[in-house]
């Protein structure tokens, strides 16, 4: 079986589906690009370009808040990734939709696997993204440069932050990756390859699809108490 099988495989087991679509948040999507390089899982990123008000140059996914016309989260997610990078719809495989996480501004963010070709050639749309780069996926089991930081939040207590920061020999550049989409990253990182990573994170191992559902319950009960 090929690395690509294996590894959809096993993300299909952690698929989602509509189960979290009926909560009263507002809702906003990623699309998490996988692909196959030099025989290895790799993760496309992007770094927001620095005329935007909101998290300038910070590394993320493509992605945004649902607009009326987007039929469900994975219509959210493709059509940000080709407002973007110019990944067309059709060139996006889509494997499932892994378990949401809710930002700093209460809204649902939900992250959508897909597949793409290692072939893509990315159009940055300028006014939105400043750089496309890949990092093997696996650096988010055993990172050379890592750090986490607790952080309070309302009244879950400290919540660990993990910061990877990965240097991309070929291009010469650092990255850091962090807050959400290290969450995404890590947790997409344990469906796929079942290990123990070299650093502590917020789930239970053993039983990772209920721990992780437990967690996100939990941090939506005080948000929308809060509301």
């Amino acid at each position: 079986m090929s690395v690509k099988d294996k590894a959809m495989l096993q993300l299909r087991k952690f698929d989602v589906g509509d189960k979290f679509s009926h909560l009263p948040l507002a809702k906003a999507s990623v699309l998490v690009p996988l692909m196959v390089r030099g025989g290895k899982l790799c993760v496309l990123f992007t770094v927001r370009s620095m005329k935007l008000t909101r998290s300038p140059g910070e590394v993320c996914f493509p992605g945004g808040r649902r607009e009326p016309a987007d039929i469900d989260e994975i219509a959210t997610a493709l059509r940000e990734a080709e407002e973007e990078v110019g990944l067309c719809p059709e060139q996006a495989q889509v494997i499932c939709k892994l378990m949401p996480a809710i930002d700093r501004t209460h809204c649902i963010v939900t992250p959508v696997v897909a597949f793409i070709e290692d072939s893509f050639q990315a159009h940055p749309n300028p006014e939105e993204v400043s750089d496309v780069f890949y990092v093997p996926l696996d650096y988010f089991i055993r990172p050379s440069k890592y750090k986490v930081q607790r952080v309070q939040m309302l009244e879950k207590g400290f919540v660990p932050v993990h910061y990877f920061e990965y240097d991309d020999l070929e291009r010469n550049a650092s990255y850091i990756i962090w807050g959400l989409t290290a969450h995404f990253t890590v947790f997409l990182a344990l469906a796929i390859f079942g290990e123990k990573p070299t650093f502590e994170v917020e789930y239970d191992l053993d039983n990772l699809i209920s721990s992780a559902e437990n967690n996100f319950m939990k941090l939506y009960s005080i948000m929308k108490n809060k509301l």
